[in-house]
């Protein structure tokens, strides 16, 4: 019985959609390094990462240092940016908080994306009854004040790391999982979809092998503008009391201490201030950046 040769791939046909990966990877680059305020942002974001990784290198003293008899203490050589109620060196512990306000920016953005993908990917898939269920349960809780659901959380949560991670996620999984279902919808009617089920593929293999790969484009560009958002959140919910708790010194928990005393030292609340805007701004222009050299078509 002679073979039919047109199932048979050959390597010329492997290695020219390996170049094409290549191009299309290369012009991405290109676009995204062709964007300067993407660059700047990129840089700055990276830079303010490497401060709080290297705090323990670039602080000049321990952030738990107490020194009640230099409270207040204006900039000088010795004290940057002067001291807290304490006498706490504040350039130090903004350095420090650096971790803990970037970790729960990070961290809660991709466990809120990570569980948006999974179930958007369950309901965009699946269709039917459990389209309907889960996107009744995405309209509910979409419908509570962000704020308020996720002060409701921190608060049951308690004012514990991980509480404030997944009060900061939780209100992002259903835009996550929207956005992706929205995509996944016109994705499954393709025809290599439909090849994949004929060849009795497993829909979790089909899911994560021919559906994500072909809708994950604006969850990307989504968790990276997130990132900023959820910083600011996790700030918001610290400046409230209600996240990170003192000592730490986690830049939103520095604001709530210095509100009292801001029209006095004002430089107590400025420094962790311009460090939560430098972040959010340099996260939003990498973020539109990302946007552009992704889909270039949506671009002024």
């Amino acid at each position: 019985m002679k073979k039919n040769k047109d199932f048979v791939p050959s390597k010329k046909n492997i290695s020219d959609e390996e170049i094409k990966k290549q191009s299309q990877f290369k012009e991405f680059i290109k676009r995204l390094a062709g964007n300067k305020l993407a660059l700047f942002g990129g840089i700055v974001f990276l830079i303010l990462c490497l401060i709080a990784i290297f705090a323990d290198k670039i602080a000049m003293y321990d952030y738990l240092e107490v020194d009640i008899a230099n409270k207040y203490a204006p900039i000088s050589r010795e004290h940057l940016l002067g001291t807290d109620q304490y006498g706490r060196d504040i350039f130090s512990r903004v350095i420090y908080g650096g971790r803990w306000s970037l970790t729960l920016g990070l961290a809660s953005t991709v466990l809120s994306t990570f569980l948006g993908i999974i179930v958007g990917s369950i309901a965009g898939y699946f269709g039917g009854v459990v389209d309907n269920v889960i996107m009744r349960i995405i309209d509910i809780v979409q419908c509570l004040p962000g704020i308020l659901l996720t002060i409701c959380i921190a608060t049951v949560m308690g004012n514990t790391f991980g509480g404030t991670i997944f009060a900061m996620s939780f209100g992002g999984i259903w835009g996550t999982a929207r956005m992706l279902r929205g995509q996944i919808l016109t994705v499954r009617k393709q025809e290599y979809v439909e090849a994949a089920r004929a060849t009795n593929n497993s829909s979790p293999r089909i899911i994560l092998k021919y559906v994500l790969p072909n809708s994950i484009q604006p969850i990307i560009i989504n968790a990276c503008m997130g990132v900023g958002g959820a910083i600011m959140g996790a700030s918001s919910l610290s400046f409230l009391g209600l996240g990170v708790q003192p000592p730490l010194p986690e830049w939103g928990a520095m604001l709530n201490d210095a509100r009292s005393v801001m029209r006095y030292y004002p430089n107590v609340m400025i420094a962790p201030l311009i460090f939560i805007s430098l972040t959010v701004l340099a996260v939003s222009l990498f973020g539109d950046g990302l946007r552009d050299a992704l889909d270039p078509r949506q671009i002024d």
